[in-house]
């Protein structure tokens, strides 16, 4: 018996977001059904992990287990997993009144900081109605974005000193999604509980339950007096140091011995993400934490070496921290300069309301944390009016000579966005002609870029994989690519992706990706398709084959933040060259992006100054002359050259096989680890022709440059990449012999050509009807550019 009890006060001490006080009896609530049930726990527990307070491994075992046991035995096992863990105990009777007792939990807040209780509901009516908690000791929630105050203003109305101080206590629920803000009209449910504490030391609260006006039962039975232990907090001041020894910002993820993350993230605000696990902080700013012991993982973008450590902060006035970052690579030093195009600062992950979100201060925050030099916030249709505001033409005056914040547009939410989602970068004015309201703008997208263009901006389409997936089936039923993972030493690597690019198969054209594109790029409009934020083969696929035919169209990388990923900005990334000293500006940026003076990365592998005969991608043999263009006399062969580095933990890990066994179309999407040889740490760089690989390179990715030279025949005018996939991509080279336009394979061109007429069939349909004459006309042109260019294609 004694055995027993020890081992089920340590399963119930391990739970992290709360320790428990010793149980009284749990009184347990019979005749549940037990699938709605676990379902609704299942979200709560999903919904503590997305706001840093976990339930511990043990207790998330044990549900487990509760959730596999038959009806009524479950129902108990949850109850018996959960009620100690309880900071009250609310029971709604068939009349509607409600009553609460105090739960068995330990009581314990945090000076300046929240902390996350569970409430269990006996809902004996089975309505759903909200569910209100009150306190005389709370001070107003917070509104507006403004956090609690220790003291009214001065110009409001003046209430009794004593009634001020006892106000130490904030109070909120739980209520985003996964969770339902109302009741679900189950007859036994578990609610969190948010309580943010102004206060240290003892301090004693009365909180009061009802679902309503009049529903309170009698005799005092709906409120209960809780004393709390409020731990005092502790200013940990952060020296920030970058590896040069200046000042810089950092992602800092902050997790005590319970498993909860600071500061709580649930009721974060801008500049720090209540989505995120991590917040950024610069030199000399600070967090405030209890005593205790703390796990700090500090980093700042893919180019930087997580920095992992442990740190005990002790019952002291003040706490200092000194950070120093370490880089394993700086592609800022050659030149290269990075960035993520596609951000947005309101919609998505944000807000639950559409209508809101964060100002450049938070955005440029983000940006400089993850060391991008360039980040392109996107207003778009859930944020457009109250976004907007922050378009000026330029870059945002917070920009610094590192890192530049600007503001364009996404054609997202428009009238056009089942064609494609459009970024459109560099513009002058972000209102289209005409339009006094985004309904009014055009219904397909070639009008847009062509507007866009018109006044200099560089206009390309947002996560082109969606609606282009090959329609192979993969081995458990699902559409998608086959699998394409390979293994064994490095002179045993098979490579399965070259046997997936370029797939002929009829992709369906339903999606908001790079759809219309390959109506666009006939008609030269398209400067380029975005990469890294939708599955690799898909985005690459339909940019092979309009390259095949000749076409010149760049490729991107980019993150959606925070839609497709809202992990960090920078996930998705674009480098591009500049030119020897050439200090960072935008205009040089995204003019090297439209010109492919660039390649795509994850930010994980990089395949720069990738050259042939001497001419680096995105460059001009003369003034005269095209960006990335070869011109041979006869075929010959030529010498190619580049530099390749990537990072790979030495060992495999449980996280990082998991990435390995994730499908292509399953996050993330382009990620070094996907090119890990076996369990070495060498991954393939491939040397690309015509979209087939026709030379494979072996790279030990350990965090060194690697000079790679060979050379190539090159029989007719071809384009030439390089990749290390899916991790990076290299902009083309265009070599073209005797004048020649590439021509690579007529199956490409005949690809084009069904394409364009899928496309038409499934977006005919949403285009306006005084646009469809002119929509039509332009899809037979460019199917006509495509049987031009098949009648053109010879001895492939």
């Amino acid at each position: 018996m004694k055995l027993k009890l020890a081992l089920l006060f340590s399963l119930l001490s391990g739970l992290c977001f709360l320790q428990p006080a010793p149980c009284h009896a749990v009184q347990l609530v019979d005749g549940v059904d037990k699938q709605p049930l676990v379902a609704a726990t299942k979200r709560m527990m999903v919904a503590l992990e997305a706001a840093g307070s976990p339930l511990s491994v043990e207790a998330t075992a044990a549900l487990e287990k509760a959730f596999r046991k038959p009806g009524a035995e479950s129902v108990a096992g949850i109850q018996k997993v959960l009620d100690p863990l309880c900071l009250a105990h609310v029971e709604i009777n068939a009349e509607s009144r409600v009553k609460v007792r105090v739960g068995e939990c330990k009581k314990e807040l945090m000076q300046n900081g929240w902390r996350a209780f569970l409430v269990k509901v006996h809902n004996m009516a089975r309505i759903n109605p909200l569910l209100v908690v009150e306190s005389p000791n709370a001070a107003p929630v917070y509104q507006q974005g403004k956090w609690p105050r220790e003291r009214p203003r001065s110009d409001e109305k003046l209430v009794d000193q004593d009634e001020v101080l006892d106000r130490f206590l904030t109070i909120s629920m739980l209520d985003r999604p996964p969770l339902q803000r109302k009741l679900s009209g189950l007859e036994l449910e578990y609610r969190v509980l948010l309580l943010y504490s102004r206060d240290a030391g003892q301090r004693e609260a009365s909180l009061s339950f009802h679902i309503g006006a009049g529903t309170k039962d009698i005799g005092f039975r709906s409120a209960m007096p809780v004393l709390f232990d409020c731990q005092r907090a502790v200013e940990v001041k952060l020296n920030v140091r970058d590896f040069d020894n200046k000042p810089t910002t950092a992602s800092f993820v902050i997790v005590d011995e319970q498993g909860r993350v600071y500061p709580h993230q649930s009721r974060r605000l801008a500049p720090d993400f209540f989505f995120h696990r991590q917040v950024y902080r610069s030199d000399g700013e600070s967090v405030w934490l209890p005593p205790g012991k703390y796990s700090f993982t500090v980093s700042r973008g893919p180019e930087y070496l997580p920095l992992e450590f442990k740190e005990t902060i002790a019952d002291a006035k003040s706490h200092e921290l000194s950070i120093r970052l370490e880089r394993w690579t700086h592609l800022a030093k050659r030149n290269w300069f990075s960035g993520d195009h596609h951000i947005h600062a309101a919609g998505c992950s944000h807000y639950d309301s559409p209508t809101e979100g964060v100002g450049p201060e938070a955005m440029m925050r983000h940006v400089r944390g993850e060391d991008l030099n360039i980040g392109n916030v996107l207003s778009w249709g859930p944020c457009w009016y109250t976004q907007k505001q922050y378009f000026n033409g330029d870059v945002s005056k917070l920009s610094t000579p590192e890192n530049i914040l600007r503001y364009d547009v996404e054609v997202s939410g428009f009238p056009s966005s089942h064609c494609g989602h459009l970024c459109l970068l560099k513009l002058a004015e972000d209102d289209y002609p005409d339009a006094e309201n985004l309904e009014d703008w055009p219904s397909w997208t070639l009008p847009v870029l062509k507007w866009g263009k018109e006044q200099g901006g560089i206009v390309g389409y947002s996560h082109s994989g969606w609606g282009i997936a090959t329609p192979d089936i993969m081995p458990d039923g699902s559409r998608g690519f086959p699998e394409a993972r390979w293994g064994g030493a490095p002179d045993d690597w098979r490579g399965k992706p070259s046997e997936l690019l370029p797939d002929y198969a009829m992709p369906r054209f339903d999606g908001i990706g790079a759809n219309e594109y390959v109506v666009t790029a006939a008609h030269n409009v398209c400067d380029f398709i975005s990469a890294v934020d939708t599955p690799a083969f898909w985005e690459l696929n339909i940019w092979y084959h309009t390259l095949n035919c000749g076409m010149t169209t760049r490729i991107s990388g980019e993150t959606d933040f925070p839609c497709i990923y809202d992990d960090k900005v920078g996930l998705g990334r674009v480098y591009v060259k500049f030119p020897d000293d050439t200090p960072l500006n935008y205009n040089t940026w995204v003019e090297g992006l439209r010109d492919g003076r660039s390649y795509v990365s994850d930010g994980l592998s990089h395949i720069v100054d990738f050259k042939i005969n001497g001419l680096g991608v995105g460059e001009k043999v003369n003034d005269s002359s095209a960006n990335s263009r070869i011109d041979l006399k006869e075929p010959s062969t030529v010498k190619l050259s580049f530099d390749a580095t990537a990072m790979l933990p030495q060992w495999t890990t449980e996280e990082t096989e998991a990435i390995r066994e994730r499908r292509l179309d399953e996050k993330p999407y382009w990620h070094i680890e996907r090119c890990r040889i076996g369990l070495t740490r060498t991954v393939p760089v491939e040397i690309v022709v015509n979209g087939e690989v026709v030379k494979t390179e072996m790279l030990v990715a350990d965090g060194k440059f690697n000079t790679f030279e060979t050379e190539l025949k090159i029989e007719k005018s071809s384009w030439v990449a390089v990749r290390i996939l899916p991790s990076s991509h290299t902009n083309p080279i265009f070599v073209h012999v005797d004048g020649q336009p590439i021509r690579a394979n007529s199956k490409s061109a005949q690809w084009c050509i069904d394409a364009v007429g899928v496309c038409w069939d499934a977006k005919k349909h949403q285009i306006r009807e005084s646009e469809q004459e002119a929509a039509k006309k332009a899809y037979d042109q460019a199917a006509d550019v495509y049987r031009k260019i098949l009648s053109e294609c010879v001895g492939d």
